[in-house]
């Protein structure tokens, strides 16, 4: 039973009705349609995942997905065994060979990152993707592997419907400003500080 009174109510409906009005207008000036390039960075965990997420909302509305992983390459991805059930709709490459501190090769990390980007560029010119994931690319870019400048022109000057999403920690101030939505995930509390390994399900 509730102990709200006649007069709490309709306070409460009055200030949502004022509320929504505020809202429904602020949703009706919004008219531009566009593709975003999106940006999630920060030291917080999340930053890949959230850009997983947004494939599933894009093939749950019939789209179709692109993945370029720059820096993840060898490491077993769940992610992709789960999107491989919509078939031709991912188009998935895992092109990283490992952590710029596991190959300990500066120019094999270039290399790898330039097959990385080629084959960004080659999926951007498919025009039935909606939403391409270039996942870690904030990594090769913060190491100096890619030449930002190049990056975000020709980030900027792809097709005006196709959504990009960039992840990864330290993305140059150049990506930021280019961006249309930037989330920094930040780190409140990480289980690896209480000696939690990586965990198949959470990690991996």
């Amino acid at each position: 039973m509730s102990d709200i009174s006649p007069e709490e109510a309709a306070r409460h409906r009055a200030k949502m009705e004022k509320r929504k009005a505020v809202q429904d207008a602020e949703v009706a000036e919004k008219t531009v349609e566009k593709g975003l390039l999106i940006v999630h960075t920060g030291a917080g965990k999340g930053k890949s995942t959230a850009a997983f997420g947004l494939a599933l909302r894009v093939l749950g509305h019939g789209g179709k997905v692109g993945v370029v992983q720059f820096i993840k390459g060898a490491w077993h991805s769940a992610e992709r065994d789960a999107l491989a059930a919509f078939g031709d709709r991912v188009e998935w490459h895992s092109m990283g060979e490992g952590f710029t501190w596991e190959t300990q090769d500066l120019a094999r990390d270039i290399a790898a990152a330039r097959r990385a980007w080629d084959k960004a560029r080659e999926l951007m010119a498919d025009e039935d993707l909606g939403l391409l994931i270039l996942d870690e690319l904030n990594i090769a870019l913060r190491y100096d592997y890619l030449p930002v400048e190049e990056v975000v022109t020709v980030l900027a000057a792809r097709r005006p419907d196709l959504h990009v999403v960039v992840t990864g920690r330290n993305a140059k101030p150049t990506l930021v400003e280019a961006a249309d939505l930037v989330t920094e995930m930040g780190l409140v509390k990480h289980h690896f500080k209480a000696g939690v390994k990586a965990q198949k399900g959470i990690e991996f």
